[in-house]
């Protein structure tokens, strides 16, 4: 069987697939998700929170890549934070990413977060290749341990999953689109 795309132009995760591939099929389902409620608007649809929340699309890019680079490239490799994390203090300003969303472009948020999924999915066919999905993370917490790569895909999945209902309810009051 083929893959099946929706109307959305996202790609349904395989229906019989073994572990990896159910896996990253989710994966990927979840980050075009994301790609959809953010297609097509400008730096106001970019802007716009909901009720109490300060959660924007924008904000919602900026802090997925910030994600995708620590859980794939901190995590799994126990490599430092790249440009422009690696600047931030963020003892001090722990909602940077969400603080300064405002700041970017549509274009340039969508850029940096598809330039840190593409980072991602390299590292993690490099990590499935080195271990499969039972290969634990390089970077060891004292008193937690090494989460495996299993784990790490499941949780980014539940990130993902999380943040698009936020995305669902900002991208309705931008201009009415709706959908699953």
């Amino acid at each position: 069987m083929t893959d099946y795309v929706d109307d959305y132009g996202r790609t349904q995760p395989p229906l019989s697939g073994d572990e990896v591939a159910t896996l990253l099929g989710f994966l990927d389902f979840q980050r075009a998700t994301l790609a959809w409620k953010c297609a097509g608007l400008g730096p106001e649809g970019f802007a716009t929170k909901v009720a109490a929340s300060e959660i924007t699309l924008g904000g919602l890019l900026k802090h997925l890549t910030l994600v995708e680079d620590w859980w794939f490239r901190q995590w799994l490799y126990d490599e430092g934070w790249r440009p422009p994390h690696d600047a931030v203090d963020w003892e001090s300003d722990p909602d940077w990413e969400w603080r300064t969303a405002v700041q970017d472009s549509p274009e340039e948020l969508l850029r940096e977060w598809q330039a840190s999924v593409d980072r991602s999915r390299t590292l993690l066919n490099n990590a499935i290749r080195e271990g499969g999905m039972g290969r634990p993370a390089k970077k060891v917490e004292e008193g937690w341990g090494s989460p495996s790569l299993r784990w790490i895909v499941c949780h980014m999945i539940e990130e993902y999953a999380r943040h698009n209902g936020h995305a669902d309810l900002i991208r309705e009051a931008v201009d009415g689109s709706t959908g699953e």
